[in-house]
């Protein structure tokens, strides 16, 4: 097991700069995922670690280990790409020995450890098989082994489950998440999907034009984002104009105004006493009521059921109002026949629940 370090890294395509002055640090063991959408850099910096690029400017350690200008061949690095990029040619065994052949490792090593490999991921007895007669799903294990079989330092992952259907998404992603924790081996998975991130990593770093915004846990980024960025990319999130009435810098207390109500919560930035920002919401921290039963003491928006989806486990509720388009989320099943669209209704805000951002 290693760390994974990388200082101030910049890396330009022509006038494109791909990645722009990005620094994290990976834990040994750590499953660390760059989560951000298409063209923001994640990809490139995978490549950067595996030494596929160099950077133009920054740092790259393994460990203490200055790895700038070490090849690719010289990392040792396990990487399951996009595409598994799997020998059309080869039965599954030649395909996850053939980094061990490249290393002239003997015969007898080789079919161990091969068979190792085949029985962690799950494709015990599938050895002569071609990749054509695979499923998605198996020939995703078999370029997880693949990687794997040469017990690298560091597992790179680029987007492995992406060419694959939902449901068999969710499973191998528990599956790559139960095999990394039993090497405990140092990975760095690549992907676009939130809620693939928020399941299977330690840690998230949330990226967009080529910079990182923001580094935690799952809970953190999904409950605390930073930026508007965040707030917008991980998950749902409504976004409402509202104006400061009053900032305490020493309480960090914000005083917001809702149309003709007041909401009082917590902020840690700075902003002006009767400027606009926005007040950020989850769909489930929300509460929806009939129009005679408006919540006493809290605040609320009145508005109109445009549109109610049921999405299994919870009801969506798409509610106009002044202020846009609000949604609303709840399993409760009691509430599954309670409103109809067209019907106006209150959605109450819970202070604590309300993230502010700066325009």
């Amino acid at each position: 097991m290693v760390r994974v370090k990388l200082i101030n890294v910049t890396k330009r395509f022509g006038d494109v700069v791909a990645v722009n002055n990005v620094s994290f640090e990976v834990k040994e063991g750590e499953l660390f995922t760059l989560l951000g959408p298409s063209g923001c850099g994640k990809t490139t910096t995978l490549r950067l670690i595996a030494g596929f690029y160099k950077p133009d400017l920054g740092e790259i350690y393994f460990d203490d280990e200055l790895i700038n200008d070490v090849p690719p061949y010289k990392r040792n690095t396990g990487m399951v790409f996009q595409n598994y990029a799997l020998w059309p040619h080869m039965r599954v065994f030649d395909n996850v020995a053939y980094g061990l052949k490249l290393r002239n490792w003997p015969p007898r090593k080789i079919i161990k450890r091969v068979k190792e490999m085949l029985q962690l991921v799950g494709l015990a007895g599938k050895e002569k098989r071609y990749p054509s007669e695979l499923s998605g799903g198996e020939q995703q294990r078999v370029a997880l082994a693949r990687a794997l079989v040469i017990e690298p330092r560091v597992l790179l992952l680029d987007e492995p489950l992406s060419n694959l259907d939902a449901k068999l998404r969710v499973r191998m992603r528990s599956e790559i998440k139960k095999i990394q924790k039993k090497l405990g081996i140092t990975t760095i998975y690549v992907t676009h999907d939130q809620e693939e991130a928020l399941s299977i990593s330690d840690r998230i770093a949330v990226m967009n034009k080529g910079r990182i915004h923001q580094i935690g846990d799952p809970v953190e980024i999904y409950e605390n984002p930073k930026d508007l960025f965040v707030a917008d990319f991980i998950g749902t999130t409504n976004f409402i104009p509202v104006r400061v009435i009053e900032f305490d810098k020493e309480s960090h207390k914000i005083t917001i105004s809702i149309g003709d109500q007041k909401l009082i919560t917590s902020f840690y930035g700075s902003v002006e006493t009767g400027s606009e920002v926005i007040c950020a919401v989850r769909p489930e921290s929300l509460d929806i009521f009939k129009l005679d039963e408006v919540p006493k003491n809290r605040p609320y928006i009145i508005g109109k059921i445009d549109l109610i989806d049921f999405l299994g486990k919870i009801i969506r509720y798409e509610v106009e109002t002044d202020f846009g388009l609000i949604r609303v989320d709840t399993s409760e099943k009691s509430l599954r026949e309670k409103f109809k669209e067209g019907e106006k209704v209150v959605i109450s805000l819970e202070p604590e629940s309300v993230r502010i951002f700066v325009k």
